[in-house]
């Protein structure tokens, strides 16, 4: 039956669905049940095997860089230097713990789905009333439903009697959906098809009888979750610059290693010799530190985060915050409130804005149930209606035992938190009006009515209900014609209206002392009118401001929401999303092609009416020109975009599963604020990357310089290669004492013009040209003073007498020690990349002082403890060889702090 999902049931009428599915009001037989269910499935949402553990640490060797340190490790090995072996390969190791707890996420997104959907569901089956698991529903079964039953299935209905349905985690509306059973348009959306429920949504009155036409993967959440595994996350900005970086390193890395090789054969090496040369320039020049860098740096930048209110499920997402360009945004729950909100009172006489409940406006508390003060007389019938015409209720929390809590429907509770701006004391006015009977909302009349007996023993009827169903039941005796009084009532209703609000019209009418307690047909006419409040979901106040930071700092914020046109035009006009009031429906939408599409999503910034598919093509259109995409969101249907989206951000509050775990960061107090907060600090976490690269990406080219020099140049006397350095100095350098001095400059403050710059383009690379330049100067001067020392300090030994050996090993220790020092002076000036030392506030970061002091330290372990001598092939250093190596690297300080100046003074607007 599944292969009738392309007919649009909802322009069918009940009778034409039922005849279609072979079903009746009596349900189908439970043996025509068990035939479907083989043939359609189980209704359950099915999803991919998950990647295991395993597959996620394999993944972690798969990578250019790591193969050769794998050939390091097992030529090293093989010619019997065991030690250089299991040191790179401990480098290997760790390199691989670091990714793998980068990847490994808990996260589950479809069993969020799964949770949507009820256990069981009642039906008719073999024409009886039955309950069954939801796993066992096929097309064509006959449903019952009523209030608080979830949705098991996408139904067509056939019976409704006061029907509502939250309908918020598909379609994003905050208020619940009438259902009734007519046919609608076959092109209507989702959030349009008043005569169907969707699997996962939530009855919230009435009752309701329909038959099953999808079921599983086919029902519209199914097609969610069926778009969340089709959907692939994109690779971060910095990701993919990493990787482009890597693979230029190891094609650098082979292509240099095979000459050195080559050369050394040519100087007549031996194979071995030639062979562990090439090893050590490739041990030296692969920057192992790199990856436990970046993890460590973006780690800062999450806790930091976390401290406002953002959490960040991927380290990758903390630099993608900082690149983003545009932020698509829902509306219901994300930059509105996602509760109804009473704005204005009208009677016909005057507009009243409504202040936040507690504030000192029109009216006093009401302890006889009969006289408002003169300052809100002309408001009393009004109040008084909108509080008894009223089924919500406020209760006590059971976690706090103390706050108290609205239940009930959301605009009824609306209306109830505007009566308190009255100051009204609620039970008591419930109490000294007590109902006598009621007539409950029906979708059909679009009214509800309340009778009352008021403190002087009269009966009041209280009516309250949709403008267009009010007004034919009113009178209105005085001054004002009847016909007067309706062009005056919906001139209003069309004002508010055009304002994105939602209006109801209030009456009432007095029955005799000695008339029934009940409220009658006959009784339902001659109504005096009271007033119009017009209510909407209001901005949150934070928002307008979180969107003006973000303008600043280049990003474009985008609306796209489920509701409707005019609520979203208003919305946006009030938080300077659009001036123009343009918006595009998911109609629209859908009418244009893939081109037409990319050209729209430039000049448009409001979306309405529109579904998960839209929402994810518009993401996809945003991205194929060359946007960096955040998306937020709260529902289910936001799930694919957020999955789709450069960073997807998810409502911690509001947000349901799905969202959450569909998304890269998690705004735990749903305020669009904490987003700017977000981006600041992806900014910040990006340019301390860049520090770091710069400051890591020198050391490794200045070795490898090293050691194909020495391969290049050196000789070789008394049977022993004169090398600079082995690979196990090589790899402390780069290892060891790289991450120690990098990790501060994670810590380092932002940069005063953060948020006044645009983003950082896409396209752009990582490295720009300032920043090659940087690290070529850089790994020269660190080179050319490693070697330079090298060589003074052996044949210095060598003058002395003391044997071949020996003078090697100390000139190699004072070579790495060098190298260490020539680190610790670079590491002060990548503080900034832009700014000299002195413009620097000396104590901004204490930690790059704790860091430089660790370095030194383990550095003199290095040197003098007599195991890091056997394990690093060390010797003890004199004095006079530190005092040296202290002068040489120094002059890395003066040498940058030129190159600064010069840049400042005459290429001021390179950028960085």
């Amino acid at each position: 039956m599944n292969s009738d999902q392309n007919i649009q049931w909802h322009s069918l009428s009940p009778t034409a669905v039922l005849k279609l599915l072979k079903s009746s009001i009596k349900g189908i037989s439970s043996k025509e049940a068990s035939e479907r269910l083989k043939k359609e499935g189980r209704n359950t949402l099915v999803r991919r095997a998950r990647e295991g553990i395993f597959s996620i640490l394999i993944r972690q060797f798969l990578n250019p860089l790591i193969y050769i340190l794998f050939v390091a490790t097992i030529l090293a090995i093989a010619m019997g230097k065991i030690t250089d072996g299991v040191v790179i390969f401990s480098v290997i190791l760790i390199n691989a713990v670091i990714g793998f707890i980068q990847e490994y996420q808990a996260g589950n997104t479809i069993a969020g789905l799964l949770k949507l959907v009820p256990e069981k569901a009642t039906l008719m089956r073999d024409n009886e009333q039955v309950s069954i698991p939801i796993s066992e529903l096929v097309i064509g079964d006959y449903i019952l439903l009523q209030a608080g039953d979830s949705v098991p299935a996408d139904m067509r209905l056939t019976f409704t009697k006061n029907v509502q349905c939250d309908e918020s985690i598909l379609t994003g509306e905050s208020l619940p959906a009438e259902k009734e059973i007519l046919a609608v348009a076959s092109d209507a959306g989702v959030s349009d098809r008043t005569c169907m429920v969707f699997s996962g949504t939530l009855i919230t009155s009435g009752t309701a009888e329909g038959v099953v036409v999808a079921t599983g993967m086919n029902t519209e959440i199914g097609k969610i979750a069926s778009l969340l595994e089709s959907t692939d996350a994109p690779k971060s900005p910095l990701t993919l610059s990493l990787e482009k970086i890597a693979t230029r390193i190891t094609y650098a890395i082979i292509s240099v290693g095979v000459a050195v090789f080559a050369l050394a054969i040519f100087r007549d090496y031996t194979f071995s010799d030639a062979a562990f040369s090439a090893i050590t320039l490739a041990v030296a020049s692969i920057p192992e530190g790199l990856p436990a860098v970046i993890t460590i740096a973006a780690t800062i930048g999450l806790t930091r985060m976390a401290k406002r209110k953002a959490i960040i499920r991927h380290l990758a997402s903390v630099e993608t915050l900082g690149s983003t360009t545009v932020i698509c945004s829902d509306k219901t729950g994300t930059l509105t409130r996602n509760e109804m909100k009473v704005n204005f009172l009208w009677n016909g006489e005057g507009e009243f804005p409504i202040l936040e409940a507690g504030s000192d406006t029109r009216g006093k508390i009401i302890k006889d149930g009969s006289s408002i003060e003169a300052e809100a007389h002309e408001l009393r019938e009004l109040i008084l209606c909108a509080t008894l015409c009223n089924d919500a209720t406020f209760q006590q929390d059971d976690k706090t035992k103390k706050k108290k809590i609205a239940i009930g429907d959301p605009t009824e509770i609306a209306l109830l938190k505007a009566s308190l701006n009255f100051r009204i004391d609620l039970e008591e006015l419930k109490h000294i009006w007590p109902r006598l009977d009621e007539l409950p909302f029906d979708s059909d009349r679009k009214i509800m009515a309340t009778l009352h007996q008021s403190p002087a023993s009269d009966k009041v009827i209280y009516l309250k209900g949709a403008p267009e169903a009010v007004i034919p039941l009113l009178t209105h005796p005085g001054k004002v014609s009847e016909k007067s009084l309706e062009e005056d009532i919906r001139k209003a209703v069309l004002t508010f209206a055009e304002k994105g609000m939602r209006v109801l019209a209030f009456a009432k009418k007095k029955l005799p002392k000695e008339g029934l307690p009940n409220i009658v047909e006959e009784n339902l006419r001659h109504f005096e009118f009271l007033g119009l409040m017009a209510m909407s979901d209001p901005p949150r106040l934070e928002v307008k401001d979180a969107i003006e930071a973000c303008h600043s700092a280049g990003i474009i914020v985008k609306m796209i929401t489920g509701d409707h046109p005019a609520t979203a035009t208003e919305i946006g006009r009030q938080l300077g999303l659009t001036q123009d009031g343009k918006v595009i429906t998911g109609n629209e939408l859908q009418k244009l092609n893939e081109v037409d599409l990319q050209e729209t999503v430039k000049t448009t910034h409001i979306f309405a009416r529109v579904s998960p598919a839209d929402k994810l093509r518009l993401v996809r259109a945003l991205q194929a020109n060359g946007e960096i995409v955040a998306m937020t969101g709260d529902g289910v249907n936001d799930a694919p975009a957020l999955k789709r989206a450069d960073i997807g951000v998810a409502m911690g509050i509001s947000g349901t599963a799905v969202a959450k775990e569909s998304a890269d960061m998690i705004i735990a107090n749903d305020n669009f604020e904490s987003i700017e907060a977000a981006v600041e600090e992806g900014r910040r976490v990006f340019d301390n990357l860049l520090k770091c690269l710069a400051f890591l990406l020198p050391t490794s080219i200045g070795l490898g310089l090293v050691i194909f020099i020495a391969v290049l140049f050196f000789p070789s006397e008394g049977g022993i290669l004169l090398k600079p350095m082995v690979p196990v100095q090589v790899l402390w350098i780069n290892l060891i004492t790289a991450v120690a001095l990098t990790l501060p400059l994670a810590l380092e403050a932002k940069d005063p013009d953060v948020m006044n710059r645009p983003p950082r383009k896409p396209d752009k690379p990582l490295l720009s040209s300032f920043l090659i330049f940087r690290i070529v100067l850089v790994a020269l001067v660190m080179a050319g003073g490693t070697i330079g020392l090298f060589l003074w300090e052996y044949h210095l030994e060598l003058s002395k007498g003391i044997s071949k050996d020996l003078a090697v090993s100390e000139a190699q220790t004072m070579a790495a020690t060098t190298m260490v020092l020539f680190q610790v002076f670079y590491l002060i000036d990548c503080r900034s990349l832009k700014l000299p030392i002195h413009k620097i506030a000396v104590f901004s970061n204490p930690s790059i002082y704790f860091g430089i002091a660790g370095v030194l330290f383990a550095q003199a372990a290095f040197v003098y403890i007599p195991i890091m001598n056997h394990w690093f092939h060390t010797s003890p250093l004199k004095a006079e060889a530190w005092g040296m190596s202290f002068i040489v690297a120094f002059s890395i300080l003066i040498i940058i702090g030129i190159e600064k100046w010069i840049r400042y003074h005459y290429f001021k607007n390179i950028e960085v």
